[in-house]
């Protein structure tokens, strides 16, 4: 029963986070200092459960990803925006497969995502606060060699804390793009690259598991999903007529009360 109550609260605070621009991994990593699993199985409970606010985003947008439906024009638009997501994709399987385990071993620690929390809630601030031309406002009208540059700012997400969220969206405005594009060009990101890493994951330890661990792997994968379905529904509401600076100041005063809760 205590199992499943730590995968019931994983599986919130994955869902919650995974799409805005706070860091889901950083927040799972502390929480997991409090009530993680043991061993192994922790890393791989965190990532499979990532997929599980990933799935959200497929049943949401299942009409802006399905190539096989609609007209030959949304077909059309639906296949550009796919090839945008694999040119975006490049830089993450070449960096992240070079450095990716490096990083693991060395960055993951609480006053890692507490720094990252904090220097990427200054640069939400000053983003925000900055007078930037907005060119872009759609998938068509965003170039492979921006879809491009956007992916190589993903990889600074391999540094916990840093939010794949944050680095995306703020690597897509400072390059032009609308808000509401960029977040939702995040979310797209998102779905091969977590679908790859749970598949990896899985075939990697998945032998391993018990049914015990596969059944709290379930749960926290669906808490997950359904949590994330309603947030991104929220946050994207929200972003249509606000800014960041609401997550700029959470990630600068989350960022102060971890490194102080670790350092005393």
């Amino acid at each position: 029963m205590a199992d499943i109550l730590k995968a019931i609260i994983l599986g919130i605070v994955e869902g919650f986070t995974e799409f805005l621009p706070i860091s889901s991994t950083g927040h799972l990593i502390l929480v997991n200092q409090f009530i993680g699993f043991p061993g192994e199985f922790e890393k791989t409970f965190d990532i499979v459960i990532q997929f599980g606010a990933i799935l959200a985003i497929i049943v949401l947008y299942w009409n802006r990803l399905n190539p096989f439906i609609g007209d030959q024009t949304k077909k059309n638009e639906t296949l550009d925006l796919w090839k945008k997501i694999i040119v975006a994709l490049i830089p993450a399987i070449l960096i992240g497969g070079t450095l990716g385990g490096i990083v693991e071993e060395k960055l993951f620690n609480p006053y890692v995502v507490a720094t990252a929390l904090l220097i990427g809630g200054i640069i939400l601030l000053i983003i925000e606060s900055t007078q930037r031309k907005t060119k872009i406002h759609s998938i068509t009208e965003l170039s492979y060699s921006t879809a491009l540059a956007i992916g190589f700012i993903q990889t600074l997400a391999m540094i916990p804390g840093t939010s794949r969220s944050a680095a995306t969206i703020i690597g897509a405005m400072l390059l032009g793009c609308s808000r509401v594009l960029s977040a939702e060009f995040s979310f797209f990101l998102a779905i091969p690259t977590m679908l790859a890493a749970s598949v990896y994951s899985l075939y990697k330890d998945g032998m391993h598991l018990t049914g015990n661990e596969y059944f709290t792997l379930g749960v926290g994968f669906i808490v997950s999903f359904i949590v994330a379905y309603f947030v991104v529904e929220g946050f994207m509401k929200f972003i249509s007529t606000k800014d960041f600076k609401v997550f700029g100041w959470y990630r600068i005063v989350l960022g102060i009360v971890v490194l102080l809760f670790f350092l005393l």
